[in-house]
């Protein structure tokens, strides 16, 4: 039997559960503290007031008795609560590294399917949604659970009639609480909806904010903005009403049920049908039968929050990872030969497959450009490659083994790799360079920025290479993001070069430079190149046309113009476009 997201999620950390175990033991602990100490009281003003010949000197003892209880119930709850902070904490840090460990293993095909932000709303809000719900709501239910059972087992030793008129009332209210908190967790559901789509929609407006200032519709976008902060609003004021309904409805129940118990034990009282003591013990009591489920009904509304927290956290961290590799071998160190054999690959169940049956060869120390249509599948190949996604049919071989057979890191430790969007950190240009190898000396990295054509340009900075970027390398245009990235991944040094696309924000005299610069750095290695500008794969002793998925045609730049139609026509419009450029 598959355990509830809930369960799944306090399983994190086994810390956390024995912190918080040991806090609802003191709780209760706490608790009988209380009805002692009433029995005391009880006792005393029995003693002092109704028999005679007893004065205060006589009470003393049941007095200090009743004192020193409390001062142990106050240290009591005090570390109760301590522990159940600590319990959260235990349990947010667990959470926290499991899933940015758990991200990391789905890699970058799982983040990007998903909406802006959701992934940022997890590992934040969501995470913190677990606090209260661990250091209030859990202890509160737990107590809510077992202290009114203690209670109506202390009471029916008392005054056994009092106890039916509380096993008549108890079950009522915690049936109210039940149906209210049925209502309570489908607004909070859509509460968190409404949080994540207002998230969203909000980081994609602030990063397409240019192209709304340039069309002069930032102003409808505001609107939208505002409309959904007014409908999630609107949703977090119909759960807070639910919550204060919720806790209305169990104060009035537990008032009424407990005037209940005063009119009957005060009739019995006047009856002489029951002693004072007894009665007095039994009206100070029940309130402590009542307690813990108030206190409940406050925290519901923590407790639905936590578990929709919960129940979306462990929705990602179900998401399977991406097959483990079978021996974990040690790949090529060399310059690989790679093939692509019969390669299939659908995003989607039921969708158009990206790569359908795709088989080529990329010779080893060789340079192999991959060209073609947009959406022919040429950044599949790379995503493949870097096992990023793994492929529905067929193999890809790296000197005849399947690079499945490989240890991950490893594999990837021999992949230098530009994408066609790089991303840069918040750090100095160095830091980022650096990424590509930590230990590499300042002089490796200035060589690798020459190469990249780099270096003119980060030498200009105010501080050089210790210029900090910003967040995504704000400090920097297109072009010069574009080549630090191809810096850091020409300082792996690694035997595969992997290019998608890596001079497309480039103007033609860098990308020329860049192309003289790599054509001396490919020697020697493997590099797949994949070429939207076309000028980039003329020069390359192999190309690859590609056509919804498919190997079209292959061959050097002449053959391919003189044998193939379709790559003529490809080159054809981009020699067009160029010129009208």
């Amino acid at each position: 039997m598959s355990r509830s997201p809930e369960r799944q999620i306090l399983g994190q950390s086994p810390a956390a559960r024995a912190l918080g175990m040991a806090a609802v033991a003191l709780q209760v602990a706490a608790a009988m503290c209380t009805c002692a100490q009433l029995l005391l009281l009880a006792y005393a003003i029995d003693g002092v007031f109704m028999q005679r010949g007893r004065d205060l000197a006589w009470a003393a003892p049941a007095l200090g008795g009743a004192a020193a209880l409390v001062a142990v119930r106050a240290a009591l709850v005090w570390l109760a609560e301590w522990l159940a902070q600590r319990a959260a904490s235990h349990l947010k840090r667990a959470v926290r590294t499991r899933l940015v460990a758990h991200l990391l293993a789905l890699g970058p095909r799982y983040t990007a399917a998903q909406p802006g932000g959701a992934l940022v709303q997890a590992a934040s809000e969501h995470i913190e949604a677990l606090d209260e719900y661990v250091s209030q709501f859990l202890p509160a239910r737990q107590l809510a659970a077992v202290v009114p059972l203690l209670v109506l087992a202390l009471v029916l030793w008392v005054d056994p009639l009092t106890s039916a008129v509380m096993l008549f009332a108890g079950p009522i209210l915690v049936l109210l609480l039940a149906l209210i908190g049925l209502k309570t967790r489908d607004l909070t559901e859509r509460r968190f909806e409404e949080m994540r789509w207002m998230a969203s929609y909000f980081l994609d407006m602030l990063r397409g904010l240019t192209t709304l200032k340039l069309f002069g519709r930032s102003r409808e976008q505001a609107a939208n903005i505002a409309a959904i902060g007014e409908r999630y609003g609107s949703t977090t004021m119909d759960v807070l009403r639910t919550a204060f309904q919720t806790s209305l409805v169990l104060e009035w129940g537990a008032t009424a049920a407990t005037a209940l118990v005063a009119l009957e034990v005060s009739w019995r009282l006047l009856e002489g049908m029951v002693p004072f003591q007894q009665a007095l013990a039994v009206l100070l009591i029940t309130p402590e039968f009542f307690l813990p489920l108030r206190q409940l009904s406050l925290k519901y509304h923590a407790g639905t929050a936590g578990a929709e927290a919960a129940r979306r956290i462990a929705g990602i961290l179900a998401e399977p990872k991406p097959a483990a590799p079978a021996s974990g071998q040690n790949p090529p160190q060399g310059p690989p030969a790679l093939r692509f054999a019969g390669v299939r690959l659908a995003y989607r169940a039921g969708s158009q497959p990206a790569l359908d049956g795709c088989t080529l060869d990329v010779p080893s120390g060789k340079v192999t450009a991959v060209v073609g249509s947009s959406g022919a599948g040429k950044s599949t190949l790379a995503s493949l490659l870097l096992r990023f996604a793994q492929p529905d049919a067929g193999q890809i071989l790296a000197d005849g083994v399947p690079i499945d057979q490989f240890d991950t890191a490893a594999w990837r430790g021999c992949i230098a790799y530009v994408p066609q969007r790089p991303h840069l950190f918040s750090g100095t240009v160095l830091e980022n360079i650096r990424l590509g190898r930590p230990a590499a000396t300042m002089d490796e990295v200035v060589a690798a920025a020459q190469v990249a054509d780099a270096h003119r340009f980060i030498a200009a900075l105010p501080q050089g290479y210790d210029t900090p970027l910003g967040e995504d390398g704000a400090r920097l245009s297109g072009g010069q993001q574009q080549r630090v990235a191809l810096a850091r991944a020409l300082l792996m040094d690694a035997p595969l070069l992997v290019l998608d696309e890596a001079t497309s924000h480039l103007d033609d005299e860098s990308e020329a430079a860049i192309q003289r610069a790599l054509a001396d750095y490919a020697q020697g290695r493997t590099v797949l190149l994949i070429a939207h500008r076309l000028r980039m794969a003329y020069s390359a002793d192999q190309i690859v046309l590609l056509e919804r998925g498919r190997v079209a045609a292959s061959g050097t730049h002449a053959q391919l113009l003189e044998q193939s139609p379709a790559y003529r026509e490809l080159v054809a419009r981009y020699e067009e476009q160029n010129l009208c450029a």
